[in-house]
């Protein structure tokens, strides 16, 4: 695995902001050159870096569904993140400040304009097989829509084409935590990680539900009034990201997740949808109430030829992360009968 960065000057984005300077951080795994034909991108969720190995291990790697000997593989971090992408925690270079609050909109249009900069830079003729979960799904998708026949294959796994009315809900919630406190609006050094620390609570709540809660934070005492499992799983997970990412980074990224919308502007999400061209797997999880499985059916019936799958996971959305065994099986054979 290789590590690079991308440079673009100029960047004009949706909201109408030219940022002087971009610069994007991505993963190379295995040879481009000797595989030109079947590289595989990956586009990944909220708070991921650009290196799949090491938060999709089961799926990337030597002898695993995207084997790097066959297909090589490119991951980059998304626009507006935190993994040595031009984010909020960047210096801005009107004031040589951190951007912080000020930093501008970023939709998911504008992560797609860049990751096709990208791709020509690295001489990509074609995207052998297009993969996103998620945010990384909505990047796949609206990718797609932006640049059609840029892939062969593409694979959308827990994801809608407009972020829906219950998505945005959560967003907003999380964001009202980060608001919630001093530290991040007054834009102290490190603000917002109390603020952070209770938006990744409530985050957890949509991407597991309540049947993994009740099968993994179940407390054997039956004598408890403090104390719970489900409650210092919280604490833990909000610790967690506190520790590997930033406050002002979410707002971004939530309000990112918020613009995406593959209609606006195309007349309408059906449009959009029937100019798609790729190979198209699209899979839903049967216990995601993030996204269910209806976003994901809505997709499948309007891209021509489309295949739907379904997926059992415990875990909710976060099967598109833990199932590494059915996505092998649905995503093998879809490309194996299409390619």
């Amino acid at each position: 695995m290789s590590q690079h960065k991308f440079s673009l000057q100029n960047v004009t984005l949706e909201c109408g902001i030219t940022i002087p300077e971009v610069v994007i951080t991505y993963d190379v795994i295995g040879d481009i050159q000797k595989n030109a034909d079947k590289v595989v991108w990956i586009c990944h969720a909220l708070t991921a870096n650009s290196n799949p190995e090491e938060w999709w291990p089961e799926v990337v790697g030597t002898g695993k569904l995207f084997d790097p000997e066959v297909t090589p593989i490119v991951c980059a971090n998304i626009l507006g993140s935190c993994y040595g992408s031009t984010g909020p925690m960047s210096i801005n270079p009107i004031n040589g400040k951190p951007y912080r609050l000020s930093f501008p909109l970023i939709t998911v249009r504008d992560m797609v304009f860049v990751h096709e900069q990208l791709r020509k830079h690295l001489g990509i003729e074609r995207i052998y097989i297009n993969v996103g979960g998620s945010i990384g799904g909505f990047q796949t998708l609206e990718w797609e829509c932006s640049y059609p026949g840029t892939a062969e294959h593409i694979v959308l796994i827990a994801c809608s084409a407009k972020a829906s009315p219950w998505v945005v809900a959560f967003n907003q919630s999380q964001r009202l935590a980060l608001q919630a406190d001093p530290t991040f609006v007054s834009e102290d050094i490190d603000g917002g990680k109390d603020g952070l620390k209770a938006a990744r609570s409530i985050a957890l709540l949509s991407y597991r539900g309540s049947i993994a809660y009740n099968l993994s934070q179940n407390d054997d005492r039956n004598d408890m009034v403090t104390g719970h499992r489900a409650a210092t799983y919280q604490n833990y997970q909000g610790e967690k990201l506190v520790n590997r990412f930033d406050a002002y980074t979410y707002l971004t990224l939530t309000k990112a997740i918020d613009s995406h919308n593959v209609g606006r502007g195309r007349g309408s999400v059906a449009e959009a949808l029937a100019t798609i061209t790729a190979k198209t797997l699209v899979v839903g999880i049967d216990n995601d109430i993030l996204f269910p499985t209806n976003d994901q059916k809505e997709i499948a019936e309007h891209i021509p030829n489309a295949q739907y799958a379904e997926i059992h996971s415990n875990f909710g959305h976060d099967g598109f992360l833990l199932e590494w065994q059915q996505l092998e099986r649905v995503i093998g054979e879809f490309v194996g009968r299409r390619s």
